[in-house]
């Protein structure tokens, strides 16, 4: 297959029976993809940066506007509040959340509006407790028959 083309031969003649020959030999036979559809990209057009899309994808980033970003790890932070093992944990990170949301409302948005305000610290850590006790009552009443 690394054979030079012989001089005088034309290109195309010489490349037909480079590739007649790899038939003959059987070396398309078992090749990966065989018969099944061209992905759906390949029919969409031409993309630039398809290598980075699809690296991407394969890694599992995405990139969001910077406002829809901040919305997510808001929503994260309030949730990882409410899981916190101490009060003071909860605190903190309401309090580290409150502090990019603050400055987010406070610059014009580059993307789509932010539509949050800051979470209100108490709110969330009463709620951190109400969960706390909840699952405590429930773990003393699992426990509390098979210890007497």
């Amino acid at each position: 297959m690394t054979e030079r083309k012989p001089p005088g031969v034309p290109f195309e003649s010489w490349v037909d029976k480079q590739i007649r020959d790899a038939e003959n030999r059987g070396d398309f036979d078992q090749l990966p993809g065989m018969g099944q559809p061209l992905p759906a990209e390949l029919e969409s057009g031409y993309d630039e940066l398809w290598w980075i899309r699809r690296k991407m994808a394969r890694e599992g980033f995405s990139v969001l506007p910077p406002a829809l970003a901040l919305r997510k790890e808001a929503e994260d932070a309030l949730a990882a509040a409410l899981r916190a093992p101490s009060e003071r944990l909860a605190r903190k990170i309401v309090t580290d959340v409150n502090v990019k949301l603050r400055a987010m409302m406070f610059r014009p948005p580059p993307g789509p509006p932010l539509g949050m305000k800051p979470y209100d610290v108490e709110a969330v850590v009463r709620r951190w407790r109400e969960r706390r006790a909840e699952q405590t009552g429930e773990a003393e009443r699992a426990g509390g028959p098979e210890q007497a």
